[in-house]
């Protein structure tokens, strides 16, 4: 028997050697053959230069002739897949239903000021850093990347006893010792915790591979019981984070202050892995980032890229399904133009719509009922949605006394309990039960900002926030919905308000307006489905190997692919890997061996001079 395991462990790694080595029988040309890396180019801010870049309105008159590919949504992951086809000479078009291009790259104005939506901020973007050389490869290094203040996120334990901060300092020595400054009597625990967090997180390739090796060697070692013992990233992903935290053995206390950032993958530590908050912390140790000019500077690089190509990126270009020929293929898309559907065909179709979206709404009845269709939906379901205050506030950051750092606001250490009897209060009660808060301000952390808004400053809040509360007016047109929801609305802003003035006393007559955005505003802006803006749920269930292995960017549907963050995780740096994801399988090659053979060229050409 254990024989048996051995070879079929041995199987396994010939396997991903051959991937590893990209061994595609493939034509393709490289889009990562030379470095296209140029200094960043001044800041543009005129908003006509940036409206023909962003705002590029649907027409047919604009639609590119002899497309290679469409892809359905312009989130980070259709931009990016675009953009290295792009590099490899295709010609493709990204249709996005919105106004804007960028997905929760897009920024918006209120009140004359400019607020992010989904990008607050971004770890690992340190010159020389993986993340960052394959971004200035896809944008042509046209972002620049602006460290974030030390520490860049403060844990508030806000309890009737009184206030606790834990402070989170950039660089993983700093990081550990403010760690273990709050916590002397747990100094074992927390190098425990972060000697498993590096071997984990250090073992995240193993997730990448698993998509791109043939599914039923996957299915074969799953059944066998192989699969979790494969990888330290892999055996993480069938624990969950409290069960870890419990076994270090860490207080309660501790325990919720390691577990401070998962509202950014939006699952409690009970219900998630402890690989997916390994990753996330391992992002994020050295320290955080935010693009000079805002998150709207990451659309505004990539989408020339696709445009020299002979591609296009359109906006208010709603997909209402994708065409299948007569075997059952994707063959292009069916575009809403007015009460009008105009038809645009192509060998090619990618979604960055999400599983849900593209499975449940895009897809012809005939093919929603495919095995694999159905497979693939009965693995996951839809993440949580988020609440967020939009707070325009008069004077600069020094005057307001605003730090670029993040704040994670929590009113219990037990933060299962505390989320359950949140999501379990009826609607009218639930913003008196809020059991954490998310408060930034991207105008303190852009150095560019006091230069576009002298005088003004932001600051954002995140709330988690139930559909099931909001969805009774989900048929009602936005901006005129009744007062009933203009009223639970704004028990999550006064709520809201009412803590950040705790915490920055300083601003209480500062405050020049404020609004609110639920759940619904995310399904009316991004088309995120029951407004989960994570899309699939990052829960145990999700970060399954066997589940992950089956996520790929290969659909069951012939000639249609899959990008974005369901493909991998959430994120800037997930939706990124489901772009590489989904154009290996694409153009048949390997894109990050492509990357790495990039990057050894570069270093031996510095090493030279």
């Amino acid at each position: 028997m254990w024989l048996a395991l051995l070879l079929l462990a041995l199987l396994l790694l010939a396997v991903i050697g051959r991937v590893s080595l990209g061994l595609f029988a493939s034509s393709s040309p490289n889009p990562f053959s030379e470095d296209v890396k140029r200094p960043p180019a001044p800041l543009v801010t005129d908003k006509e230069a940036r409206k023909k870049v962003l705002k590029q309105a649907f027409s047919t008159s604009r639609v590119p002739e002899k497309l290679d590919a469409v892809v359905i949504g312009s989130g980070f992951g259709g931009l990016a897949a675009a953009a290295i086809l792009a590099k490899a000479g295709k010609r493709v078009l990204v249709l996005e239903q919105h106004t804007k291009a960028g997905g929760c790259c897009h920024t918006f104005g209120q009140d004359g000021l400019e607020f992010d939506t989904g990008i607050h901020y971004i770890g690992r973007m340190h010159e020389g850093s993986i993340g960052r050389f394959i971004l200035d490869q896809i944008t042509e290094g046209q972002l620049d990347w602006a460290p974030i203040d030390s520490p860049f996120d403060v844990v508030v334990l806000e309890r009737p006893e009184g206030r606790k901060e834990f402070p989170m300092y950039s660089g993983r020595k700093a990081y550990i010792q403010g760690l273990k400054d709050k916590f002397p009597q747990e100094e074992a625990a927390i190098d425990k915790y972060m000697k498993l967090v590096k071997v984990v997180a250090n073992g995240v390739t193993h997730a990448i591979l698993l998509k791109m090796i043939p599914l039923p060697v996957t299915r074969i070692l799953n059944k066998l019981g192989l699969l979790s013992r494969l990888s330290p990233f892999l055996h993480a992903s069938t624990q969950s984070l409290a069960e870890v935290l419990r076994q270090l053995p860490a207080s309660l206390e501790l325990q919720a202050v390691l577990s401070y950032i998962f509202p950014t993958y939006g699952v409690p530590p009970s219900q998630t892995s402890f690989s997916m908050h390994a990753l996330l912390v391992d992002h994020y140790v050295q320290g955080a980032f935010y693009p000079r000019g805002g998150s709207s500077e990451i659309a505004f690089h990539t989408i020339p890229v696709i445009q020299r190509a002979g591609g296009a990126v359109l906006t208010r270009a709603t997909v209402e399904k994708v065409l299948l020929d007569s075997a059952g293929r994707a063959c292009g898309v069916s575009v809403k133009k007015g009460h009008d559907l105009v038809n645009i065909y192509c060998p090619i179709v990618i979604s960055d719509a999400g599983l849900f979206n593209t499975y449940e709404n895009l897809l012809p009845e005939s093919a929603r009922c495919l095995p694999g269709v159905k497979q693939q939906l009965g693995m996951v379901r839809e993440s949580l949605g988020m609440f967020t205050v939009f707070i325009c506030l008069r004077g600069t950051k020094k005057e307001l006394g605003l730090p670029a750092t993040n704040y994670y606001v929590y009113f219990d250490t037990d933060m299962d309990n505390a989320m359950d009897r949140y999501l379990s209060a009826p609607r009218d009660k639930a913003a008196a039960h809020i059991p954490l808060l998310f408060i930034a301000s991207s105008s303190a952390k852009d150095p560019s900002w006091e230069d576009r808004f002298p005088d003004r400053s932001t600051m954002i809040v995140l709330v988690p926030a139930s559909y099931e509360w909001f969805k009774e007016w989900r048929d009602e047109p936005k901006g005129k919905r009744s007062s009933d929801y203009e009223t639970l609305k704004n028990s999550f802003v006064e709520a809201s308000v009412s803590m950040v003035m705790k915490l920055f006393p300083q601003l209480e007559d500062k405050v020049d307006s404020v609004a609110g955005g639920s759940p619904l505003t995310s399904q009316f802006y991004l088309a995120a489905p029951r407004g989960a803006c994570y899309g699939a749920d990052h829960d145990l269930g999700r970060l399954h190997p066997c589940v992950m292995a089956s996520m790929r960017a290969q659909s069951a549907v012939p000639n249609l692919y899959l990008t974005g963050q369901d493909i991998f995780t959430c994120g800037l740096m997930g939706a990124l890997q489901g772009a590489l994801l989904c154009s290996s399988a694409i153009l048949k090659r390997n894109m990050y061996m492509d990357l790495k053979n990039l990057g050894s060229r570069i270093q031996a050409q510095k090493k030279l001079c």
